[in-house]
């Protein structure tokens, strides 16, 4: 079994939040003026639409070198909807431009990664998420 673990402390003289894991770091935050945010960084949504996206290109590129195929350029918008109460993601859309050095079709890839994509997969099968207090 393969584990991530990040970690997350609040930043001092902010209500955001730095997150780390090994030497990358992020800020998490709410929207300026927003229930204390000061529009940092990242809020919960933006971070699971990168976290989508992000881990859907690597996919591509893990499924391209597979193939033996050189990736030219790859573009990409996540389009995140989150909706009622509480609020949650009902709806992503990936919308994806992959070329190949080659000029070859990029429509084998592109399936085949999102087939395999680690963050797509887990909510699409429903990740168990629990919740410990640490005293």
């Amino acid at each position: 079994m393969v584990q991530s673990i990040v970690e997350l402390r609040n930043v001092p003289g902010t209500e955001a939040a730095l997150g780390w894991a090994g030497g990358h770091t992020v800020v998490v935050d709410r929207p300026d003026g927003k229930a204390g945010g000061m529009g940092l960084g990242f809020n919960g949504g933006q971070l699971l639409a990168l976290a989508i996206g992000g881990c859907y290109c690597n996919d591509l590129r893990y499924v391209a070198h597979d193939l033996g195929v050189a990736i030219g350029e790859i573009e990409m918008t996540v389009e995140l909807e989150l909706g009622g109460a509480p609020l949650v993601a009902t709806n992503v859309v990936l919308l994806v431009k992959c070329t190949t050095l080659d000029g070859s079709d990029a429509q084998k890839l592109v399936e085949r990664a999102w087939a395999v994509c680690t963050v797509a997969n887990s909510l699409r099968q429903g990740v168990r998420a629990t919740i410990e207090v640490v005293r």
